[in-house]
C-alpha cells in the first residue's frame, strides 16, 4: 500500500535533500523547480502501475509495435503548495484532466484545528485512475477529507495518493480510515514526528510559503 521512493538510491534523494535544506530554500525558484522535478519522478514510477495497450506506429522506415497508456489518469491537486509538484506529474501525464481542491486549516485559540474544503473543480472520475497530489502528508486530515469529497458521488477504479514528505501518523491515518478503498500511497520520505501545530519534523517547513511567499 505504501511506496517509499527514497528507500533506493536515486536522484530523488538529491532533490529531497535540496528542498529540505534551509540554505537552498532561500532560492524560491529552485524550490519550485525541485518540486516539479520530483513530480516528474513520481509520475514515471506510478506509470509503471498503469494499464497499457499495444498500438502500431508508422515510422519513416516501417511500422513499430509500441505499448501506450490505455487511459490517462485524472490528476487532483490540493492548493496552493501542490501546484509545482502537480506540474511535474502533468509534464509526464500531459493529456490528463485535472481536479483542483482548495483546503485549509481553521485554527482555534486552544491550538486545535479543523480542515475545511473551500472549492473543488473536477472532471468525471468514475472508474478512472485518480492521482491525488499534496507535497506534505502531516496528520492525513487534508488528504483524507479531500479524497472523501472527491469520491462521494463517483468511485475511481484506483487512487494513488502522492506526498513528497509524509509523517508516520499521516500514513497510519490513511491506513486506518481507508483500508477498504482501492488506494496506493506514494511518498518521497517518511518522518516520525509532528509538532504540536501538526508540522512534520524534520520535514521542510511550509511548502506553500517556500514556493510562493508568506501569507497573512
Amino acid at each position: 500500500m505504501v511506496n517509499n521512493l527514497s528507500k533506493e538510491n536515486s536522484l530523488i534523494n538529491q532533490f529531497i535533500s535540496e528542498i529540505r535544506d534551509s540554505k537552498v530554500q532561500k532560492d524560491n525558484m529552485r524550490f519550485r523547480k525541485n518540486l516539479e522535478r520530483l513530480g516528474e519522478i513520481f509520475a514515471y514510477e506510478i506509470s509503471k502501475k498503469l494499464d497499457y495497450e499495444t498500438t502500431e506506429v508508422v515510422t519513416p522506415l516501417g511500422t513499430a509495435s509500441v505499448p501506450v497508456l490505455k487511459a490517462y489518469p485524472v490528476l487532483g491537486v490540493i492548493l496552493r503548495a501542490g501546484l509545482p509538484f502537480h506540474q511535474g506529474l502533468l509534464n509526464f501525464f500531459d493529456k490528463s484532466e485535472n481536479a483542483f481542491i482548495s483546503s485549509y486549516r481553521r485554527y482555534h485559540k486552544d491550538g486545535n484545528f479543523e480542515v475545511h474544503i473551500d472549492y473543488v473543480s473536477k472532471p468525471a472520475i468514475e472508474n478512472r485512475t485518480l492521482i491525488l497530489i499534496d507535497p506534505m502528508l502531516a496528520t492525513g486530515l487534508s488528504m483524507g477529507l479531500t479524497y472523501k469529497h472527491l469520491v462521494a458521488e463517483e468511485k475511481p477504479a484506483h487512487t494513488h495518493l502522492v506526498a513528497l514528505i509524509a509523517s508516520l501518523e499521516g500514513i497510519n491515518y490513511i491506513k486506518r480510515n481507508f483500508s477498504n478503498s482501492e488506494i496506493t500511497i506514494w511518498v518521497g520520505a517518511i518522518d516520525d514526528e509532528l509538532t504540536a501545530q501538526a508540522y512534520i519534523v524534520p520535514g521542510l517547513g511550509d511548502a506553500g510559503d517556500l514556493a510562493f511567499g508568506g501569507k497573512i
